[in-house]
């Protein structure tokens, strides 16, 4: 779900993911036509990063 969204509203997938500044600043430059595409991608790359820092944190609880 959060794929999708960040590929429409790339500016809100800033915020699921708790980096409210990003998702601002991804908003402004969501607001132009050309900026849509970078903002996308930026959204999309955020989210794997998010992604791959919770299977870390998740693997280091883990451990004993």
């Amino acid at each position: 779900m959060r794929l999708i969204i960040a590929l429409l509203l790339p500016w809100l997938s800033f915020f699921t993911i708790g980096r409210p500044f990003a998702g601002i600043i991804c908003l402004i430059l969501q607001l132009t036509v050309i900026g849509w595409l970078p903002a996308a991608i930026w959204a999309v790359y955020s989210l794997s990063q998010f992604k791959t820092d919770q299977k870390i944190e998740r693997a280091l609880n883990r451990r004993p």
